[in-house]
């Protein structure tokens, strides 16, 4: 699985200027840098929010066909299958990347989970139409990560930290305008940060629930009810997300035998990890390689 920073750098060969800490980036988007995403495209390990300005972008999203228009928001989740189909010759788009760990990190933005981040964790429709001042306001958010990224102020950092919670913000007003903000027990937000926290280094050796809710020292009971409030997921949906994502990354990027990518995560064998890969991808590891 690709970093921010491990994707960026395949896409354009170089980190974007020196000193950047791949936690977020925002860059003006074409048709011909839009097709280069698509080599890391189900493996980058960040939310990339894409604001169509102007032109139109054809994607395949988990075997769904999508076609974004003027004033349309796309969102990628990480592990999300996407492929980009099209895209026309007057295409422009600005795109927000912020790592899959950034909104834990501080309290400023972790502050935010409970009242914008939760609707884009829960989000099964990755695009949104949006009413066009409500599109100028996103971008101009998002031009604004682009002037602090390159700028000498010393306080860039916080400030464009401020500036993600804000554009969740607004982005929570497009997606649910009457929504009332939700509040969220301390303990729960706690036990669901601890949870996402250890998935990433502890998912291709543990697939069960018992585990994570012993490190956290709470039940497996109490930690699906936690999991599930928050996100609308399952601790297990968040365990396959991951090894679906590694599994596929290896097909795709290693010389590694099938038997030897279901031994290094942990399936019981490789007929356990085919029918795995099956059900989640709807072909076997085999035919994925062969694609």
């Amino acid at each position: 699985m690709y970093s921010l920073k491990e994707a960026w750098i395949k896409i354009s060969g170089t980190v974007p200027f020196d000193g950047w800490n791949g936690r977020m980036y925002c860059v003006q988007t074409d048709a011909a840098l839009t097709f280069r995403t698509n080599m890391t495209q189900g493996f980058l390990l960040a939310y990339t929010f894409t604001l169509v300005l102007e032109g139109q972008l054809t994607i395949n999203y988990n075997g769904r066909e999508i076609t974004l228009n003027q004033d349309t928001l796309y969102i990628y989740s990480p592990g999300m299958q996407v492929t980009i189909l099209s895209a026309s010759e007057n295409y422009r788009g600005i795109c927000l990347l912020v790592d899959e760990h950034q909104a834990l990190d501080t309290d400023t933005v972790r502050n935010m989970i409970r009242i914008a981040y939760l609707p884009v964790i829960r989000l099964s429709e990755p695009v949104i139409a949006i009413p066009k001042d409500l599109a100028v306001r996103l971008a101009n958010r998002m031009e604004e990560f682009i002037y602090y990224l390159k700028s000498d102020n010393g306080n860039k950092e916080i400030i464009m930290q401020h500036l993600y919670a804000l554009f969740l913000l607004d982005l929570q007003s497009a997606l649910n305008p009457t929504a009332p903000t939700e509040s969220l027990h301390k303990r729960t937000e706690e036990i669901f940060i601890g949870f996402i926290r250890m998935l990433p280094q502890n998912f291709v050796r543990h697939h069960d629930i018992g585990f994570y809710a012993g490190l956290l020292n709470v039940s497996t009971t109490y930690l699906s009810r936690v999991v599930r409030q928050i996100s609308g997921r399952t601790v297990i949906d968040y365990v396959n997300q991951y090894l679906i994502i590694e599994a596929t990354f290896l097909l795709r990027t290693s010389k590694l035998s099938i038997a030897e990518i279901s031994d290094r995560l942990n399936f019981s064998d490789q007929a356990a990890f085919s029918r795995f890969f099956y059900r989640l991808r709807g072909v076997s590891p085999k035919q994925y390689r062969r694609q």
